[in-house]
């Protein structure tokens, strides 16, 4: 079984927000692929849905912790359900990539992301793989705290909608 986890807040206020992309690819994901609806499972902290991927079986999961405490619910599931570091892939806003670019990467450090962070310090290991989503673009003067959790532009939806695609066509490929 493979996990996938999609990093964002929980909450309608943080929805269409840069920092919730891991949701938004998770959603397009399950779509794609006919996954059972999203339901909560209080002992995980998590939304989940279970489907198949190219004949394996695939969960998702949207940690319910604000992004800093997602090692917790990513653990939890991990345990129960016995997934091993090499099946668990992680979709993640990546600020220092341009909107519309997205890279995979496998045992890299948390390059300052609290969301990974917190998932590395829960697993005791950064040997897990990561679809860093790019949402760079001109912000201005904004502080980067301020810019991750500001709603996405219309144009801006329509450019992860289409790296959500290719995203969600390699872990296809992958799985």
């Amino acid at each position: 079984m493979k996990l996938i986890v999609g990093l964002g807040n929980p909450g309608k206020e943080y929805e269409r927000t840069r920092h919730n992309v891991g949701f938004i690819a998770i959603d397009k994901i399950a779509g794609s692929f006919n996954f059972e609806p999203f339901a909560f499972e209080k002992k995980f902290n998590a939304l989940l849905s279970f489907g198949n991927i190219s004949g394996e079986k695939v969960l998702l999961l949207k940690p319910q912790t604000f992004m800093n405490s997602s090692g917790a619910s990513v653990r939890s599931a991990m345990d129960y359900y016995k997934i091993s570091n090499n099946d668990l892939l992680v979709i993640q806003d990546e600020l220092d990539i341009a909107i519309g670019e997205f890279k995979v990467t496998k045992d890299r450090s948390s390059a300052g992301h609290k969301g990974i962070q917190s998932i590395i310090d829960t697993l005791g290991t950064k040997d897990f793989t990561r679809y860093r989503i790019g949402i760079e673009s001109d912000r201005g003067n904004m502080a980067s705290e301020d810019f991750v959790l500001a709603n996405l532009s219309a144009a801006e939806s329509d450019i992860l909608n289409g790296i959500t695609d290719k995203i969600r066509d390699n872990i296809k490929e992958r799985i």
